[in-house]
């Protein structure tokens, strides 16, 4: 049945193909990776020669061993010593600072405006990588979410990523009745601009990519021994992914639980270690085929926390953060810019951004992806140099 509905798929979504090895190498992508809830990142990357770090955290305050020193002034949450690991290797770069003008401290809004990479006042309904997708790809599957459902930023007007957590699940589910009419029946002359339209496009796509993934996901068995959590389990599938020559350029997934207003250590501390841990087992699966030097990991959250603890020994919603980048081919690896300045906070005693988001994106597409940023961002946004 799959073959009589593909003659009829309209032509762009035709010429698929995996990669040979030869073709992998110097075949960039990226893996952008969602800590949901506002991480905290003052108790991820510890000022601890900061007084007013632990004038405002007695108790939340880390010390001891349960920090790693990366610096003379700065250390990691304890949690994430294999990050650490990989620190010192030159394969980590961390951005402080990071945020937006003026900032929202509602998950949804904030969550909706890394996605969509728009200003505070701005509403828009793509994402950034979306975006590159309708701008630079031919196919869907350039870009998957690892995860049960498609987040905004993945959503472009012409084409949009694909939502899986299982490529043989996935191929099972498309091989159903509805989608096979579907492919059968569909014209290019149904495929107008209005929303009719645009679902029509993206369920030929989720189709017609289905098979192409199923099959070249077959191509490679990892050898590494992934922890069992779910974060550790969505990793892998973009390690086998990746390693098959899979023509993804953006991969997605995310790790929940960052909603940090009650008894935050226990629970950043936590999350750190099933977010470590499947980091880790990631990048040593792509190091084993030498495609780690091609691979940028982002690690994001939609917002920081409050400098000051609260009643509950945990840190209610803040503004500014730090995103860590992780690769083999960095070009400036170690704690990127400037300490978080914990003498100068706005008016409701958050961190203040001095790194516009956007130009972490900006960096990404332009040196990284090698795309025209500023028709992806709708405007110039400086650039950093980590890669």
């Amino acid at each position: 049945m799959f073959a009589s509905g593909a003659m009829l798929v309209p032509s762009f979504l035709k010429g698929m193909e995996f990669l040979t090895p030869e073709q992998l190498s110097g075949f960039k992508n990226v893996v952008i990776i969602q800590l949901s809830g506002g991480n905290d990142g003052l108790n991820t990357l510890v000022p601890f020669r900061d007084d007013l770090y632990y004038k405002h955290r007695p108790s939340l305050g880390l010390k001891g061993d349960e920090i790693l020193k990366l610096s003379d002034t700065l250390g990691v949450n304890a949690n994430l010593k294999i990050i650490k690991e990989l620190y010192d290797k030159g394969e980590v770069s961390i951005i402080n600072n990071v945020g937006y003008p003026n900032p929202n401290r509602s998950h949804f809004r904030s969550m909706d405006i890394w996605h969509t990479g728009s200003g505070s006042n701005e509403y828009l309904s793509t994402g950034w990588v979306g975006r590159y997708l309708d701008s630079n790809c031919t196919h869907p599957y350039e870009s998957i979410e690892v995860d049960s459902s498609l987040s905004l930023a993945m959503k472009g007007s012409e084409r949009t990523g694909i939502a899986l957590s299982d490529a043989n699940k996935l191929y099972r589910d498309t091989r159903e009745n509805f989608f096979k009419q579907i492919a059968t029946n569909t014209k290019d002359s149904m495929l107008s601009e209005d929303n009719q339209g645009y679902l029509y496009k993206t369920l030929l796509g989720t189709y017609s990519s289905a098979e192409y993934i199923k099959e070249t996901a077959k191509i490679y068995t990892t050898k590494v021994q992934y922890p069992n959590s779910k974060f550790a389990k969505n990793l892998k599938v973009i390690g086998d992914f990746i390693n098959s020559g899979l023509k993804t350029r953006v991969y997605y997934s995310s790790l929940g639980g960052f909603d940090s207003h009650v008894n935050q250590k226990n629970m950043q501390g936590r999350n750190f270690k099933t977010y470590s841990e499947g980091v880790s087992a990631l990048v040593e699966d792509l190091k084993s085929t030498g495609r780690f030097k091609d691979t940028l990991i982002l690690t994001f959250s939609e917002f920081g926390r409050r400098v000051k603890q609260n009643a509950s020994k945990g840190t209610d919603h803040g503004t500014a953060n730090n995103v860590m980048v992780i690769s083999g081919g960095l070009k400036k690896a170690g704690i990127y810019n400037e300490n978080p300045n914990l003498s100068s906070l706005d008016k409701n005693g958050d961190l203040q951004h001095t790194v516009d988001f956007r130009g972490v994106y900006a960096t990404i597409l332009s040196n990284w992806l090698e795309v025209n940023d500023e028709i992806i961002l709708n405007k110039k946004f400086k650039k950093l140099g980590f890669v």
